[in-house]
């Protein structure tokens, strides 16, 4: 019977011994002996085949084998490796000569089957289950548990719970062979805040100030709710980097934290105590540029903004240098790369520092002048290049420009096609000898089509609306079939169809839109028509409803107009100008501002606007620049033209309607006031000027102001005539248009009903509209996701507008205040979708209104409406 001695013992302690007892004698075997492997075992397997095992050591029978030796070492290194056996042990069983006899004894380290959680939501396992990778068939190792315990608390300290504690257990499993479950018990306790920050070593700087420049790590305090109190390793330890920065940013260069603690007062609350030594206050002294030749001395120090006496800042040093906090800063770096001077490098170095003055050197290494060779983009599969390149301001043989690159981005935005978030110009092959690079734009696409499916209840019956918008259409491939998927797409223009309808009144309209018409220049070509029919409808009785479709009113249009981005006086700036006319033709059909109800007028109309649009990156979401658009709208003044005695006709027209709200009009009468109504309004003469501005700020992080003022005003050549019962501005509500057509501005008002806050005329149930307007917003605008699939953000507003029959009654600070909350959600296929809860603080222009105190609590839906 044989003694097995392990060849693990034997390598550590570098002894060899076998012991077999065949003839009664002991045999001693020397270290380093050769043998021939004559058979190989595999014992202590549960679930791996043993020829898989013989194969991964590697040994054959009949190889040559040195006990002990370096074949042995690597095989266990090598089976250990893969951290599937808790136990690895090579024992001789025997040895014939010179021919040896192996065994291998393995622990198989059990399998993972299934892992419990207590203590943690839901929603949450299986991210922990993904970044811990306790998925089922995962060897248990002590590592994995160790390393699971410790992420689990440690995510959860960062969160802010310090105190929070993770227990794993493993429990044998019989339902297969060697496994086990595990059971992870989360105790997150509660949150740890910060109950004071107690700030030592300050003199110059209050501890006021000190913890304002904590931006992450805030004291707890009442009505605090834009900054968490609590705790978080990681951000305390960035914002003792700013703590230094306060120090910089106030001359004291030399400033440090000699010491931090956190005390534990109980199990939710801790305090901070840091301890900081300022030495002593700097200012800048001689500022000295060397090596620059492109920009002289004073052009520098003119970016710079820093002047000798002035106390010494390095936050604002660096900044000047190079600020990374922005896409276009007005630094030193930029000043070089906006000029082709990619490989620039700016280093301030202080080159003496006597007594409280430092001077510096700018040391400027130009380079050579960098050009775009390649210019490359991908990821537009159903744009086409065209679309892309020529919105792009860096084409090939272009000096390199930061800012051409910035505004890119920008321009690719706007566009809507593509993914404002994750436009990536990349900048490859660098070559600083030639002066070369190239520049490869990387793009998402995004959903640009739209349709708007709807039904709904209103004005006595069912209204069904179906609204088709496509802003990435390319009309000549209209007649190839194999473009449809689904419709021809790719040439960035714009083509939409809506159509509207109830018993009441049907909407059609068609707009197409080409922003590069020849393709060279961006001039846009706009095209639209529009049909509107409105049936007259009495109210009440057993349907409801009644229509007479046989007294109606119908408007038809059509406008084309084209606009021109120009270069002065920057090239943000659009200039336009349109051409429009519409056919207004009644049939038996009267409405309050107009007393014949038979008849045609008719509107042509010239439209100039001056526009500039800066906001920026995303369309959806911006979070800096501007827009504004200034557009004046004139008809010929016919009236000039005319030996019509118009003043006469105004005269008379006011006497019988004057006659008409007292005792009635004989039916002469009625004729006589309708013919004079067809003569003053054939051909309508008016002239509308309309401002309107959104200036866009972000406050912090993603937190964006929108500031907004808007003003119109309808107005007329020839008081003889008088204001045209179109064209009117009508204040208050959500502000979506509806199927009106006839020209008239729906002006969002939120807290208020629609159109409330519009004029009435003495006995009227409907506003007649107004003839001049303004209205004030701020909006605070916060995103919760900017995914392509779906851009939600959050938004808080303040508001004041009113409206006005003339300039006599016009007050620009009399306004209809209203604040509120809301949500919008932009989705590719559905456009905008948003609904506003709005508080109106005044009572609103409705007659039922009189008297009965504010507005109160509205609420609005948006679908569809404009960015």
């Amino acid at each position: 019977m044989a003694r097995f001695i392990s060849l693990n013992h034997i390598l550590t302690t570098l002894l060899f011994f076998c012991t077999c007892i065949a003839t009664a004698q002991e045999t001693t075997y020397e270290d380093g002996k050769s043998y021939i492997l004559g058979g190989l075992d595999v014992t202590g397997l549960q679930s791996y085949n043993e020829q898989t095992v013989k194969t991964y050591t590697g040994l054959r029978v009949g190889q040559p084998i040195t006990l002990p030796g370096e074949q042995i070492s690597e095989v266990i290194k090598k089976l250990w490796g893969l951290e599937l056996f808790s136990g690895i042990e090579f024992y001789i069983t025997n040895i014939e000569g010179n021919t040896v006899f192996l065994e291998l004894n393995i622990i198989e380290r059990p399998t993972l089957t299934n892992v419990t959680f207590y203590g943690v939501k839901k929603g949450k396992i299986d991210d922990l289950i993904k970044d811990t990778d306790l998925k089922k068939g995962k060897k248990i190792t002590e590592s994995l548990i160790s390393n699971s315990k410790n992420y689990i608390t440690n995510k959860y300290k960062k969160q802010g719970y310090l105190n929070a504690k993770v227990n794993i257990v493993t429990v044998k499993d019989t339902s297969d062979t060697n496994t086990q479950s595990m059971v992870v018990n989360v105790k997150k306790g509660d949150k740890v805040k910060i109950r004071d920050i107690v700030f030592e070593g300050n003199e110059q700087l209050s501890d006021k100030k000190l913890r304002k420049a904590l931006k992450k790590t805030k004291e707890k305090r009442f009505g605090r709710f834009w900054k968490k109190s609590k705790f978080i390793q990681k951000d305390y330890e960035e914002d003792l980097g700013l703590l230094i920065d306060k120090f910089a940013e106030n001359g004291y260069r030399d400033a440090r934290v000699i010491s931090d603690s956190v005390i534990k007062v109980d199990e939710n609350n801790i305090d901070l105590k840091i301890k900081v030594e300022e030495g002593d206050k700097y200012y800048f002294g001689t500022i000295d540029f060397v090596g620059n030749t492109v920009y002289t001395d004073r052009q520098l120090s003119q970016v710079l903004g820093i002047k000798k006496g002035d106390t010494y800042n390095g936050v604002l040093l660096r900044e000047r240098i190079a600020d990374n906090s922005k896409p276009d800063p007005q630094d030193v770096t930029s000043l070089y790369q906006n000029n082709g001077y990619l490989f620039s490098t700016i280093n301030p170095v202080e080159i003496s520092a006597a007594n409280d003055t430092i001077d510096f050197e700018i040391r400027i290494i130009e380079g050579k002048e960098t050009f775009l060779n390649h210019v490359t983009v991908s990821g537009n599969d159903k744009t086409n290049d065209h679309v892309i390149y020529r919105e792009l301001r860096t084409r090939p043989g272009q000096k390199y420009n930061k800012s051409d690159i910035i505004r890119s981005i920008r321009e690719l935005g706007q566009l809507g096609f593509f993914d404002a978030e994750q436009i990536k110009p990349d900048v490859l092959n660098a070559n600083p000898n030639e002066g070369t690079v190239d520049l490869a734009w990387s793009l998402v696409e995004s959903g640009s089509s739209q349709i708007e499916l709807q039904g709904g209840y209103g004005g006595g019956g069912f209204i069904g609306t179906l609204g088709l918008s496509f802003s990435n259409f390319s009309i000549q491939n209209l007649f190839k079939g194999e473009a449809y998927k689904p419709v021809p797409m790719g040439d960035g223009q714009t083509f939409a169809l809506r159509m509207q309808a109830s018993r009441t009144f049907r909407v059609y309209s068609l707009n197409f839109s080409e922003p590069w018409l020849g393709g060279k220049k961006p001039v846009r070509f706009n095209m639209s028509l529009s049909r509107t029919q409105q049936f007259a409808a009495s109210y009440g009785g057993r349907n409801g409803v009644n229509v007479d479709k046989d007294r109606q009113f119908s408007i038809t249009g059509v406008t084309v107009g084209l606009a021109k981005r120009v270069q002065w006086p920057d090239d943000f700036f659009t200039i336009s100008h349109s051409l429009s006319y519409q056919l207004y033709d009644f049939r038996n059909y009267n409405i309050g501002l107009f007393n014949f109800g038979n008849g045609k007028a008719n509107s042509v109309a010239y439209t100039f606007g001056i526009s500039r649009s800066s906001q920026g990156p995303s369309r959806i979401f911006p979070m800096s620049g501007s827009t504004f658009e200034l557009t004046g709208k004139f008809t010929p003044p016919w009236s000039l033209f005319s030996n019509k005695d118009f003043r006469g006709l105004k005269n008379r027209s006011e006497e019988l309607e004057n006659k008409k709200n007292t005792t009635g009009l004989t039916s002469s009468e009625n004729i006589e006031q309708q013919n004079i109504d067809q003569q003053r309004f054939k051909l309508l003469e008016y002239y509308k000027i309309k401002f309107k501005g959104d200036w866009y700020t972000t406050l912090v992080d993603k937190l964006v102001l929108r500031s907004n003022a808007e003003f119109g005003f309808l107005g007329s050549y020839n008081s003889a005539v008088g204001n045209v019962p179109f064209e009117r501005f009508y204040v208050g509500g959500s502000g979506m248009a509806n199927y009106t057509l006839d020209g008239r501005d729906i002006v969002q008002l939120r807290g208020y009903n629609d159109q409330s806050v519009t004029p009435y005329s003495s006995g009227a149930s409907q506003p007649d509209g107004a003839l001049i307007y303004n209205k004030f917003s701020l909006e605070l605008r916060y995103p919760l996701t900017l995914k392509p699939s779906a851009s939600i953000y959050g938004l808080a507003f303040l508001e004041g507008g009113n409206a006005f029959n003339n300039f006599q009654q016009f007050n620009p600070f009399e306004l209809k205040r209203s604040a509120g909350v809301g949500l919008r959600i932009f989705m590719p296929a559905f456009g905008l979708l948003g609904i506003d809860f709005g508080y109106g603080f005044d009572e609103d222009l409705r007659p039922q209104s009189a008297g009965q105190g504010p507005s109160g609590w509205q609420t609005h839906f948006v679908i569809g409406q404009q960015f």
